[in-house]
């Protein structure tokens, strides 16, 4: 059984962050992250939430700390390959269905690694469908096979499935944590998850 839930959406950054940063505390604790993809836009219509680019428009020095914030974490573990996606925000509809497709057609981690480069390192549009097929496809992916295996119904069931089932545990965004039945937040609270972890493990 894995020990940490992740739930995320590609179109956040903040999740991007989180995943680099995962495999150093897999590493220590010896958990595992078990990844869950939920539709960040359905997640902020349940919950009547906003991206903070939209809650925090009107407050300059909110959204300037965020960005300082961002620095710090990305100097602090060392993440050179970052880049804000200048099509930012991204509809992630489509790559978030490839998600669950890639995992019935057994190449989830693969596919992660491929979109989250694509949209955070790589600034390539990727709520275009030929753009994501490119981007697929140069990671050693079935483009073709994901991109029509997303579009079937119980891929597409199965996000909506995921997305109301994250909202019902106290989900309101990205990236979100659960260790057991405790919720955490944000990738800022990563140090928070591993030590519930660990406390679990005593």
């Amino acid at each position: 059984m894995d020990d940490i839930e992740f739930h995320f959406d590609f179109g956040s950054p903040n999740a991007y962050l989180s995943h680099r940063v995962i495999p150093a505390i897999e590493a220590r604790t010896g958990g595992r992250f078990r990844y869950v993809p939920v539709l960040l836009g359905g997640v902020f219509k349940a919950t009547n939430n906003r991206s903070p680019m939209e809650a925090f428009a009107d407050i300059p020095a909110k959204r300037a700390f965020l960005a300082l914030e961002t620095r710090r974490f990305i100097d602090k573990h060392g993440i050179t390959e970052f880049r804000r996606n200048p099509f930012f925000p991204v509809n992630t509809l489509a790559i978030m269905r490839g998600a669950v497709a890639a995992q019935r057609e057994d190449c989830f981690e693969r596919y992660v690694d491929v979109v989250y480069r694509a949209m955070w390192e790589q600034e390539r549009k990727m709520d275009d469908p030929a753009v994501i097929r490119t981007a697929l496809a140069d990671g050693g992916l079935d483009a073709e096979r994901l991109m029509q295996r997303a579009q079937d119904a119980d891929v597409k069931q199965a996000l909506i499935d995921n997305t109301n089932a994250s909202v019902a545990r106290g989900a309101f965004g990205s990236p979100t944590f659960f260790v057991g039945d405790d919720m955490f937040f944000g990738k800022d609270q990563l140090r928070d998850v591993e030590e519930a972890f660990l406390k679990r493990r005593q």
